[in-house]
């Protein structure tokens, strides 16, 4: 299953965005590997989002949910990409068929800063 995506609450220290910027690039290189790679792809776009990289993020979010069309955790994490980016009628879309996919965790979605 999906994992939320941590938001980019702090700032990093150089140390932690070279360590995610080389989980990146191993995971980019998986995926080049198989565009199919679920697991690698969700880590991918979740360290894309704690790196600041929200266009990154929301492509990879958009080809999850086409590999993953009925995980309402795919489409709530795709809502927050689409917020990240500016496009909440997008975001409003994705999260209104999140919650039809069954989305519960009322109490996240209300704090998310995501979705802010």
């Amino acid at each position: 299953m999906a994992e939320k995506k941590q938001s980019p609450k702090k700032k990093l220290t150089r140390s932690e965005q070279r360590d995610l910027d080389t989980k990146i690039g191993f995971i980019e290189g998986l995926v080049r590997r198989d565009p199919g790679y679920v697991d690698a792809l969700q880590l991918l776009g979740d360290h894309y989002t704690q790196s600041g990289r929200f266009v990154e993020g929301l492509h990879v979010d958009k080809q999850l949910a086409r590999l993953e069309p009925e995980n309402s955790l795919v489409f709530y994490n795709l809502a927050c990409s689409y917020s990240l980016t500016d496009q909440f009628d997008l975001a409003t879309a994705a999260l209104e068929k999140a919650l039809v996919l069954g989305y519960r965790d009322f109490n996240w979605l209300a704090k998310d800063p995501d979705l802010k």
